[in-house]
């Protein structure tokens, strides 16, 4: 297995080399794959063959903002209208009751996420029974990870009791940037001071594991003035970091038009502050964990990490091992088994297809015997860092198995970015920064059509 840590300087002139677009792999196949021939029948199929088994994970969207950020690519409904959320709630008790009563009752869950949009969002109140609604439904462990995306514009160190009170025990902080400038060009203004004075209010309640989400390539972002949020970033401590690369997509995602692109870092600064952050971090002390991903030595992402026990799922990468992940609410992505489905993107016809009392399936895939394979083998590289070529090719010769695959990952190898040797692929240290350029080598949709500009950027 290659190691956690990663050497204290990247190469600049790999960083320039794979600077382009590329899946983030928390699927395979990609969630653009996913088409509108699957539907709802083939959904309740796949949760009925899978009824029993090993425990799920949950994640529920809660699609609404108070205010917009313009960098944000989430599926949201922006409002002030906080009335709104009741018939959200109604919707989503529904469709938790459909998805459970072909599960088998009570299904047992092991993670639960949710996310947004901003999930503070919704009152106490409504958090509250969102919560009993699903432990009315599942089976939540004792132990289980339950965790809340958090806009700190939204909270207090009451609500952060009263979260903790319903069982939260993880935290993640949206905050992207703490310069002032860079808070402006974005539309989402939060002083660091507010910030740590929440992050310290958490912790005297007790969470256990706080996350702080952090955007680079924003406009108006200096070397200078991303170094400083890194510093102020590490004088919080939070227990993990994600280092996430803007996308600007502004055909795609209209809130990112409000962006003026004149004022965006060009190439050799967002690269120079990639470098720069990574390096910092791990000056601070975290370890690298993969992707965009940093924990402190001792937390648990790190040590699953490190014993080969890393999973990554439509969150990101995960402690929990290799489970079906069952999503709730608009626009939501579930996995079971060989199956995707997505929920409707259009709040509306979220609502009209569940209160009707079916599933609000837009659209989803039944992956084929290949698809699993690879799958398989990308989530190996994705998350361990190896691959044993011959076996993953029941026993052949790997020449013939990956003929079309050896040639790239030749030239990764002289890059210095894994290594082959007896019928295996080994990610290097300096290769672990850039794991996804190695999977995208076996993703054989890509290769099959010119996407990648799609996705965002590897570096």
């Amino acid at each position: 297995m290659s190691s956690v840590h990663a050497p204290s300087r990247l190469s600049p002139d790999t960083l320039a080399r794979l600077a382009k677009t590329g899946p983030r792999y928390t699927s395979y196949p990609t969630a653009d794959r996913l088409h509108e021939g699957f539907g709802p029948a083939q959904w309740a199929d796949a949760l009925a063959a899978r009824a029993g088994g090993e425990p799920l994970s949950l994640y529920v969207h809660i699609p609404f903002c108070d205010s917009v950020c313009y960098y944000c690519a989430c599926n949201k409904v922006v409002t002030r209208h906080h009335e709104r959320a009741a018939r959200y709630l109604d919707a989503l008790s529904r469709e938790m009751a459909m998805q459970a009563a072909l599960l088998g009752r009570r299904t047992a869950v092991a993670q639960l996420h949710f996310g947004g949009g901003t999930p503070t969002f919704l009152s106490d109140a409504e958090l509250g029974r969102l919560m009993d609604d699903l432990r009315r439904h599942f089976d939540i462990q004792a132990g289980a990870e339950i965790s809340i995306e958090v806009d700190p514009r939204t909270i207090d160190a009451q609500r952060l009791l009263n979260l903790a009170r319903m069982g939260f025990n993880r935290l993640s902080f949206g905050v992207q940037d703490f310069d002032p400038a860079v808070q402006q060009a974005v539309h989402r203004v939060q002083p660091y001071e507010a910030v740590r004075g929440l992050m310290q209010a958490a912790r005297a309640v007790g969470f256990p594991s706080i996350n702080v989400d952090l955007i680079h390539g924003l406009p108006r972002q200096t070397a200078a003035s991303f170094a400083r949020t890194i510093a102020r970033v590490g004088e919080l401590r939070p227990d993990r970091i994600a280092l996430y690369a803007y996308a600007h997509l502004p055909a795609r995602f209209k809130p990112q038009r409000r962006i003026l692109a004149e004022e965006l870092p060009d190439p050799a600064t967002r690269l120079a502050l990639l470098g720069s952050a990574i390096d910092r971090l791990m000056d601070q002390g975290y370890a690298y964990i993969g992707m965009d991903h940093f924990a402190l030595p001792e937390d648990s992402l790190a040590r699953a990490r490190a014993e080969g026990r890393l999973h990554r799922n439509f969150q990101g990468y995960s402690t929990e091992p290799d489970r079906d992940l069952l999503a709730l609410g608009v626009s939501a992505i579930s996995q079971v088994g060989p199956v995707y489905s997505q929920n409707h993107k259009d709040l509306e016809a979220y609502y009209q297809a569940v209160e009707a009392g079916g599933f609000p399936v837009e659209r989803g895939l039944a992956c084929s015997q290949e698809d699993v394979w690879r799958r398989r083998l990308i989530m190996d590289i994705m998350c361990r860092g190896r691959l044993d070529l011959r076996a993953a090719g029941g026993g052949a010769d790997p020449e013939q198995v990956f003929a079309a695959e050896l040639p790239q990952l030749r030239r990764l190898q002289a890059m210095g970015l894994l290594q082959l040797a007896d019928g295996c692929l080994s990610v290097t240290e300096q290769g672990w920064f850039f794991v996804r350029a190695i999977a995208m080598v076996f993703d054989a949709y890509l290769r099959a059509s010119a996407t990648a500009e799609r996705y965002s950027r590897i570096a």
